[in-house]
């Protein structure tokens, strides 16, 4: 973060320094205790099973400056607010505007905002690497996209930094336009429009008005990089005064690909269009999903004054950053685990599918639990994606916990044969035990789910089980 003095820290929050004491934050703006390092300011968070006031003390001892809290403490200095989440964000703002100012035409900050109901962070790890090969980048791994993850990524960012790559999640209406107050992008990002969080949402078009409100805040000189290839996204181009750029694999987007392959690893290759450029892609992600991944990354840094070989080159060197999307290892004994275990929708879980169809196997195992929030069609979703994983040529499908027994129903409608084809086990440690007695040398097992399933727990457990074999 830029210097900032605890006068000024108070003045951006309109919050009250007590004591009323010098002082200077020369280093990160943290919500965790357990990352203070000196000269750093702690935000005390008041959560649902943790209060960040409790730890005040441990951050005074780790050398923490001060602290954002709704009430006064001796352990060490306080900037009093009301709600600190609040707070952390317009700390944020201000310091978005100060490393903002006098643009545009200066050269200075280029902040991109990234959305979409699947692929945000992979899009945001993708663009983070091609960015930093052109100057100083901030781009977190991991899914910092809400109301504490985007503004701390904005305080990541100082005087030398040239990108800033936000990730902007939504839970409902009106969270994206927040989050765009904090720090308003210059390049506005959308990937598609799925059925993440259907049930909050109420419907697909719904979503789309939640994430087109990323486009809707772009200044007339900026840049929106929409997906060609989904009605929804595109159909977001008249809600925005800035220039639109298309990409996709339709031969009309502004920036596409054509020739994709794919290598014995999974991993696409294609030839990025733009103009009249043309370059070679080889990605190092796994899954043909990630060239829409890939495209809209490149829209964004073409956005941003990049040059289309010089694109191509980063795409082609940047790495897997964020953990549980598509780890794919290769245990001893010979067994492959790919750890897709992050978030699931079923857009997302068919593009896993298509993954794991295109990894090279003895037999291909998809250990699958349930999608949560997708509201009433929950059901026929989970028995749909049976079917899918059947129809991808999956050769066993295990279904974990009582709300993913549709999946193997599914399977099983599907020609799966019941218990060669497609099982139902009541958990995680019921998945591991029947693992274990079936995984053999070649097999490729996707392990996939809803966050709140906790199945990268189970993928860690079968990683563990083949080290030293």
């Amino acid at each position: 973060m830029i210097e900032m003095s605890l006068a000024e820290v108070a003045g951006a929050v309109g919050g009250r320094l007590t004591p009323d004491t010098t002082g200077t934050v020369r280093g990160k703006v943290t919500v965790d205790s357990r990352a203070v390092a000196p000269g750093d300011l702690f935000v005390a968070v008041p959560g649902e099973r943790v209060d960040g006031h409790d730890f005040l003390a441990a951050a005074a001892d780790a050398g923490a400056v001060a602290a954002l809290t709704t009430r006064p403490d001796g352990a060490l200095p306080c900037v009093v607010v009301e709600e600190p989440v609040a707070a952390l964000g317009r700390l944020a703002a201000a310091v978005h505007a100060r490393l903002t100012a006098g643009r545009p035409g200066t050269g200075g900050l280029v902040t991109i905002g990234i959305t979409g109901s699947s692929g945000k962070t992979s899009t945001k790890d993708l663009l983070g690497q091609v960015l930093a090969a052109a100057g100083a980048t901030v781009s977190p791994p991991g899914s910092y996209n809400n109301d504490i993850g985007l503004p701390l990524t904005v305080l990541d960012a100082d005087e030398d930094t040239r990108f800033l790559v936000l990730e902007m999640g939504s839970r409902g209406r009106g969270h994206i336009a927040r989050l765009c107050r904090v720090a308003r992008p210059d390049v506005g990002v959308v990937l598609n429009v799925g059925s993440a969080h259907l049930g909050e949402f109420g419907s697909a078009d719904g979503i789309a008005v939640a994430k087109g409100e990323l486009v809707e805040a772009l200044p007339a000189e900026g840049t929106a990089v929409l997906n060609a290839d989904d009605p929804r996204v595109i159909g977001m181009a008249p809600r925005t005064r800035a220039r639109v750029v298309t990409t996709g694999r339709s031969a009309g987007a502004d920036v596409r690909a054509e020739d994709v392959v794919l290598d014995e690893a999974g991993r696409a290759g294609f030839t990025l269009v733009t103009g009249g450029a043309r370059a070679r892609v080889r990605l190092q992600v796994v899954g043909e999903h990630q060239v829409a991944n890939a495209l809209s990354a490149a829209g964004a840094a073409l956005a941003a004054g990049m040059a289309p070989d010089a694109v191509a080159a980063a795409l082609s060197a940047a790495v897997p950053r964020s953990r549980w999307r598509m780890e794919v290892t290769r245990r001893d004994d010979g067994v492959i685990v790919v750890n897709d275990a992050y978030n699931a929708n079923p857009e997302s879980m068919r593009a896993a599918l298509a993954a794991l169809a295109g990894l090279p196997a003895r037999r291909r195992i998809a250990v699958l639990g349930a999608m949560a929030e997708l509201g009433p069609g929950a059901a026929d979703e989970h028995e749909r994606l049976g079917r899918d994983a059947v129809a991808a040529g999956v050769d066993l499908v295990v279904a974990v916990g009582p709300d993913a027994v549709g999946i193997a129903d599914g399977a099983l409608a599907a020609g799966a044969r019941d218990r060669e084809g497609a099982v139902r086990v009541p958990d995680r440690a019921a998945a591991r035990e029947l693992l274990t007695e079936v995984l053999v040398p070649g097999d490729v097992v996707l392990v996939k789910a809803s966050r709140s399933y906790g199945l990268e727990v189970l993928a860690a457990d079968l990683l563990a089980a083949g080290a030293g074999a």
